[in-house]
């Protein structure tokens, strides 16, 4: 009986595809008569109107397609119970890794299904804890959200910040600990910044104050550092760092945990920094500048009295740790404590007298153990193929803590004793989900010019490689990023139908080092485009799944990455979902941080990259006389990451193919933004709208415990 039902069930969903996809009628996009000429080539723009989010024409637009795409996902007959179950799956306590300050414990925790995960405090590792802040209380629906937070040195203080509808810029607060009262600072037009508490204030970045119809829009120029005294106006901020004459430029300010030294991190794209810094005891001292060029990624770990410890790809393109003595700077030369070897060393903490080394070995994680010289002491067990998505350690204290994850194992707090190399679990949630049944491997394809790429490949243990399971293949490839193994309750519900998940190390992201991110940038990007196509033949010659069963997933660098590979290889692919993407090659610099990614991409100033710009771009590559796989875009409003417009505009040109026999549709969040910020709510309703649109094109009616 049961399998009648469910073969009834597949039959009507299918008679339904048929039915439904064929009677699409996509909303109307006016075409206009704009272009732009590059290096004498002419290049036509029809869908410019799109960028302008405030204009009537758009916003009608949007309604319209928002309209098509609910209808479309309302005829999809378990939806809803998608949703349900997705639920029960997201339903599990979560917490990150505490934050030790003045011998107090601070961490993030959700319950299930809060919106926002709460701040809490605990004056030692076992007594009760005491809620901090609650952003869920800040607004009802979930519209405000928690952002960068830190704690004063002394543990009375707390400032924070928020986020508007899941934008980038944020307001900062501050909250006095031991009174619980909130004080009347405010610290407005405040984006790419961190907290950095010095004695009774804090430094942070800004902008000027932009023009508030363009906030979401408009490029971010003259970033600046200041420092905010608890209890004053910021009208009364002191303005610490600039680069006049260089108003593309981003900055960060950091305090060493003893607040011995500040350091401004001096960056003009998304890869390469200079290094600034100051002894604070000396009033008068000046900024000595560490690091002097823009060449290398340089990132100060601490310091141990006046020894700056160094994370650098200088000379060393998977980097080394080095130390230099600050009272010899410039003169003194850097000595290599932890040297480069042939893992990626990611990551550096000091822990009392340890230092904690986080590599990268194939993009799974492993931790070491070293002295302060740098000799080698021993490794901290991990289990297999899995990350270590943060560390939490502090320069006078050899307790650390950290997470440990996998693509089955939700994260799971360690406390970890760096004295007595002894690891504790501090917290561990209880999900409904069985790991037991599932397994993770790692393999490799070759790509189109020999490269090696690896795979990650999660499914049930008991899968067959006949050629039928359905596939969901998932690659970034960009900004020097590493895609490491991370737990999602969306994957789950993908795993517990039988699919298959597939993560895609290409090239671009920063698993092996500089060379490998090189060589997914600029002339060289089509190689991340051949790495992720490589990755789907892989799973189809060794017979996990065949192209009609295949999804493909990217977001924002991603999205570029899915929108480019459905021009090149529409045929190999049957659903494709690009979520808030570069689609828009040309005009990518144009809008907010969008200049810093030239980096990566390139420039359309420069006539060689303009052409590989063009060759590549999602937008500019739609072709007419192919068939296109069934395509959901998602994207938010308030999105000043990669603007909407990205998206607006590829769909527009999408649909001119209205006999496309697949789905082109687009679905546009509201009060959201690039993804940051964003209410579990308004998670679980996207995660469950993709499923559903998912399950339906590729002719599969998932499965309900």
């Amino acid at each position: 009986m049961k399998k009648s039902s469910l073969l009834v069930a597949s039959l009507i969903t299918l008679c339904m595809l048929s039915c439904t996809n064929h009677r699409l009628k996509y909303p109307e996009a006016e075409k206009t008569n704009v272009s732009d000429t590059y290096f004498g080539k002419t290049v036509h723009d029809p869908y410019r109107w799109l960028e302008d989010p405030a204009s009537e024409k758009t916003r009608q637009w949007i309604t319209a397609q928002n309209a098509l795409t609910f209808s479309y996902l309302e005829k999809i007959p378990y939806r809803d119970k998608i949703k349900e179950h997705l639920t029960g799956i997201y339903n599990y306590a979560k917490m990150n890794t505490p934050l030790k300050k003045a011998g107090k414990f601070f961490y993030l925790k959700n319950s299930g299904l809060q919106n926002h995960d709460i701040l809490y405090m605990q004056e030692t590792a076992d007594s009760e804890p005491v809620e901090l802040l609650d952003p869920n209380k800040l607004d009802r629906e979930g519209k405000i959200s928690l952002g960068e937070f830190n704690i004063s040195g002394d543990g009375n203080f707390l400032a924070f910040s928020v986020s508007q509808g899941g934008s980038d810029w944020r307001e900062i607060y501050i909250k006095n600990i031991l009174t619980g009262e909130m004080l009347n600072d405010s610290v407005k037009w405040v984006k790419f910044s961190s907290i950095a508490w010095h004695r009774d204030g804090f430094f942070y970045s800004r902008y000027p104050r932009p023009e508030d119809e363009k906030s979401l829009t408009d490029m971010n120029k003259n970033h600046r550092v200041y420092y905010h005294k608890t209890g004053t106006s910021q009208a009364e901020d002191m303005l610490i760092f600039e680069t006049a004459g260089f108003p593309d430029r981003i900055l960060t300010a950091r305090v060493t945990d003893d607040e011995k030294f500040l350091i401004i991190e001096e960056a003009e794209s998304t890869y390469g920094s200079r290094l600034h810094i100051k002894k604070m005891e000396d009033p008068g001292a000046e900024f000595v500048l560490l690091m002097e060029d823009f060449s290398y990624e340089n990132h100060i770990v601490g310091n141990i009295e006046n020894q700056i410890l160094l994370l650098t790809n200088r000379d060393a393109t998977r980097y080394k740790l080095q130390s230099l003595n600050f009272n010899n700077t410039p003169a003194g030369l850097p000595i290599d404590l932890i040297p480069e070897n042939e893992n990626l060393l990611e990551k550096v903490n000091i822990a009392g007298d340890k230092l904690i080394a986080k590599y990268l070995v194939d993009a799974h994680a492993e931790l070491r153990v070293f002295d302060l010289s740098g000799k080698y002491l021993y490794q901290i067990n991990l289990p297999p193929l899995g990350d270590v998505s943060d560390l939490s350690s502090s320069f006078n204290d050899p307790e650390v803590f950290y997470t440990y994850t996998s693509y089955t194992t939700p994260p799971e707090v360690f406390r970890y004793n760096s004295a007595t190399n002894t690891s504790e679990l501090f917290f561990k949630p209880e999900t409904s989900f069985d790991e037991n049944g599932y397994t993770t491997s790692l393999e490799f394809c070759t790509s189109k010019d020999g490269t090696r790429v690896p795979l990650y490949i999660t499914c049930k243990k008991e899968i067959e490689k006949n050629g039928k399971n359905p596939l969901m293949l998932y690659g970034y490839g960009g900004f020097n990023i590493s895609l490491q193994p991370r737990f999602s309750p969306y994957i789950m519900y993908w795993l517990e139908n039988g699919g298959i998940f597939v993560n895609a190390n290409i090239r671009g992201g920063g698993e092996y080092g500089e060379e490998w991110h090189k060589a997914g940038t600029k002339l060289q990007k089509q190689n991340v485009f051949d790495d992720f196509i490589a990755a789907a033949e892989f799973m189809i010659n060794q017979k996990y799944t065949n192209p009609e069963k295949i999804l493909i997933e990217g977001r924002s660098n991603g999205g570029l990455l899915i929108g480019a590979v459905v021009n090149q290889r529409p045929e190999l692919f049957k659903v494709a979902l690009p979520a808030v993407g570069v689609m828009d090659m040309l005009r990518f610099s144009r809008f907010t941080i969008g200049w810093a990614w030239e980096s990566d991409y390139g420039s359309v100033n420069n006539e060689k990259e303009f052409e590989s710009l063009l060759s590549i771009s999602p937008l500019h590559n739609i072709k007419t006389n192919i068939e296109y796989p069934a395509i959901l875009v998602t994207t938010a409003e308030r999105d000043d990451r990669v603007v909407p417009a990205h998206s607006f505009k590829y769909m527009a040109t999408l649909q001119e193919k209205e006999d496309n026999k697949n789905p082109l549709l687009i679905r546009i969040q509201t009060d959201a933004g690039h993804g940051a910020g964003k209410p579990v709510n308004v998670q679980i309703d996207e995660r469950a709208d993709i499923l559903a649109f998912t399950f339906y094109n590729l002719r599969i009616t998932p499965v309900f415990k």
